[in-house]
């Protein structure tokens, strides 16, 4: 063996002398051990298609199910459907079926439809009563040979199929006899980027924003199509690409061509780009004096926009619009409805096909009522007066993601208008990106909400998917919590909330449970050892939240502006409805908003079956209590304890469960790959400690007002009120300058 020195003058040289053979066998010990750590390193990139090889015995059943591969690629679909097939089978089988153009064998597996199909124009199947995005996974038998169909009357309804039969493999379920057929209500399944244009996202907690602006439309990031990949295998089809505070430069050539490049990309995988708008851009980048939507100047350069946004992206989908809330530009302020805002550039869109989706999300700081009736007050009245190409985009509750909100009255109130759901995806108000927190018990707990609107089994999910009212512009959007992070989400726990709200805008009613096993399976595997507790853990961690955030109905409490960390105290914002005491309005004899009957009566927005059940205090779940009345600190709760001491317990319980999170995933050490096992790890470690924060911050700040001892055995916060309140926070991430 030749080694390599130098000599005097620093010239590299062989040395011709031996090297023992002791060191050799070291050093070759030691590099296979860095490769072996290096081949099995992980940093979350893949996210949940994550191709890795199944057991042998598995992946051996598996390979005779796919013996061969009969898939087109007369299109861009059909190339990323070939594509995906070939990837995800050759990492899971360890090779993947070779492509033919006849069946030969046992096993094939047939994708297409039967346009681009003659095997599945062959074979007759069912396909018109699919939609543009339904599918259907069938074992058939073709010319005397048993194999596996994925068909659908459109290319992107065969690109979902396929990325189900991936999953059917990821999580090793049986494929021997498969007769599945899906089909999904909600027309738009949307992504919300509140990315701005110099990088920065607003509430994001994962890095910079993913679109390099400054690169575009030259340089397309392969993360682009991974990212169009991923939310294709969860069956989103639409992504807004800019900040609900919209920048007027969006819709300048030099950005719509950016645009343009971008939505090439997303295109093959059914995607279509959608962009936020600000009102007055017929101003500031037009030149108009004035962004009235009843002057006939700024209809004309609205029509003429979208005229020039069609012209280079044919399937463009239309605009999302924030106005007249939080300071934005709005119709309101020429003396106009929202109606008429929205229906001005819904004319515009609709001879193109797109359409408006017009945020319900209001509210004045002039209005002294309860900022939680605002919305329905503004929108109810316009129930019928939009286009029929407009959407009403309503949060999932009244006030702005808290951890836990009764469903938003709009719901179930406007039956002649189309309501969208909105939920937040990124943590804004759940601990950022550090603290695990599976929302998907949070979007079924108010998809499945009775609003009893149309009486007993009115759902908020059957409002939104249409079939309620019979609407068949529907749709869901979800405000995104992808960076540029290399785990795309700031934690791969938190990549579970992009895969459970995609799964849901498919079909809403699908269990959060069953969706985290899905999730953990795929992106973690299936050893059961593994799945089960943290399926568990999952599972727990929105009560936990809500416990040692904002129990029994509390919402608001956190820090201002940046919304880190408890702050109930805080009465210094420009507006009193950004203020922690305006919502819990706690003093020394009790605590809680009165939205009852003998209150702001937000109760009457609800359907009088709702409301009589949030009126009365008797009534009304433990979870909204203080969000609907008023109590004293001794009130007698169902539990048996007082007010305080069940606001101590459930404070003292979230920290408890958190423990338990920590406890168990101290348990899975070597269950996976060290780097993201680590990861969790300290993260949850952050968690456990910025949950005792909030416990002792907000119970020592209460105690201040009600001078009640704590429960017998409940241990006193750790620092005095005034430490907590001397914590500052001038740089904390996702919140902007």
């Amino acid at each position: 063996m030749l080694a390599i020195t130098a000599d005097a003058e620093g010239r590299a040289v062989r040395d011709r002398r031996p090297v023992p053979v002791g060191l050799v066998a070291a050093l070759l010990a030691l590099l296979a051990l860095f490769g072996a750590r290096l081949a099995h390193a992980e940093d979350g990139y893949e996210l949940w298609l994550r191709y890795h090889a199944l057991p042998a015995a598995q992946a051996a059943t598996y390979r005779d199910h796919a013996s061969q591969l009969l898939a087109g690629d007369a299109t861009p679909t059909q190339q990323a459907i070939r594509q995906e097939l070939l990837r995800g089978l050759g990492g899971l089988l360890g090779k993947a079926p070779p492509l033919e153009d006849t069946v030969t064998r046992d096993g094939a597996i047939v994708v297409g439809t039967p346009a681009s199909s003659p095997l599945v124009a062959r074979l007759k199947l069912d396909t018109a009563g699919l939609g543009h995005d339904g599918y259907l996974i069938r074992s058939v038998v073709i010319d005397g040979h048993p194999g596996t169909v994925i068909a659908g009357q459109d290319d992107v309804g065969v690109l979902y199929g396929v990325f189900h039969f991936l999953r059917l493999l990821q999580t090793e379920q049986p494929i021997a006899q498969l007769d599945l057929r899906q089909s999904t209500r909600m027309k738009l399944r949307l992504l919300d980027h509140w990315d701005n244009l110099d990088g920065h996202v607003e509430r994001g907690y994962a890095g910079a924003s993913i679109w390099d602006w400054q690169k575009l439309p030259d340089w397309l990031d392969p993360r682009y199509t991974d990212y169009a990949r991923t939310n294709a295998s969860i069956g989103i089809n639409g992504t807004v690409l800019n900040n609900v505070n919209a920048q007027p430069a969006i819709l300048t050539p030099l950005y719509l061509d950016k645009v343009k490049a971008l939505a090439g990309v997303f295109r093959p995988y059914g995607i279509r780009v959608y962009l936020s708008v600000r009102f007055s851009a017929p101003i500031e980048v037009g030149g108009l004096k004035t962004a009235d939507p009843l002057d006939p100047q700024v209809r004309r350069w609205w029509r003429d926009k979208a005229d020039e946004i069609y012209r280079l992206i044919p399937d463009f989908g239309g605009f999302l619009v924030k106005a007249n809330s939080e300071g934005q530009p709005g119709p309101q302020d020429y003396g106009r409805s929202h109606a008429d805002g929205a229906n001005m550039l819904a004319d515009a869109l609709a001879p193109h096909g797109g359409i408006v989706m017009w945020r319900a999300f209001v509210y004045s700081q002039t209005n002294v009522d309860d900022r939680a009736k605002q919305a329905y007050a503004e929108f109810k009245p316009l129930d019928g007066a939009f286009r029929d190409n407009v959407l009403l985009q309503v949060k999932n509750g009244p006030i702005d993601f808290q951890p836990r909100e009764p469903f938003n009255p709009l719901f179930g109130a406007m039956p002649r208008t189309p309501l969208m759901m909105e939920f937040q995806v990124t943590k804004e108000y759940l601990g950022f990106a550090t603290h695990l927190v599976y929302l998907g018990p949070l979007f079924e707990e108010t998809l499945a909400a009775d609003t009893m609107a149309r009486g007993k089994g009115s759902t908020v999910a059957k409002v939104v998917d249409g079939e309620l009212d019979g609407h068949a512009l529907t749709g869901m959007a979800g405000v995104a919590n992808i960076g540029a992070d290399r785990d795309w989400c700031g934690s791969d726990f938190d990549q579970a909330n992009w895969y459970a709200y995609g799964r849901l805008a498919w079909d809403p009613t699908l269990s959060s449970r069953a969706i985290a096993e899905e999730w953990t399976r795929m992106t973690f595997g299936n050893d059961e050892a593994f799945v089960k507790p943290v399926v568990d853990m999952m599972m727990l961690s929105r009560e936990a939240v809500v416990d040692y955030m904002t129990p029994l109905g509390l919402h608001h409490l956190m820090g201002h502006g940046h919304h880190y960390g408890p702050e109930p105290w805080d009465a210094s914002g420009p507006r009193a409805d950004w203020t922690p005491v305006y919502y819990h309005r706690a003093d020394k004899q009790g605590i809680g908003f009165d939205r009852s009957s003998t209150g702001s009566n937000a109760v009457a927005q609800y359907a009088p079956p709702v409301a009589a059940q949030f009126d009365d205090v008797r009534r009304v779940p433990d979870a909204y209590l203080l969000w609907f009345h008023h109590l004293p600190w001794t009130y007698r709760m169902r539990s048996g304890h007082t007010l305080w001491d069940e606001l101590v317990t459930h404070y003292t319980r979230g920290v408890d469960d958190v423990k338990k999170m920590r406890e168990t995933w101290g348990r899975l050490d070597g269950h996976i790959d060290a780097e993201r096992y680590r990861k969790a790890a300290v993260f949850l470690a952050i968690q456990q400690k910025e949950a005792q924060w909030w416990r002792d911050a907000s119970i020592a700040y209460f105690q201040s007002l009600n001078g009640l001892p704590l429960p017998a055995g409940y241990p006193a916060p750790e620092h005095p009120l005034a430490y907590y309140q001397a914590l500052r926070f001038p740089y904390v991430p996702g919140h902007g300058p």
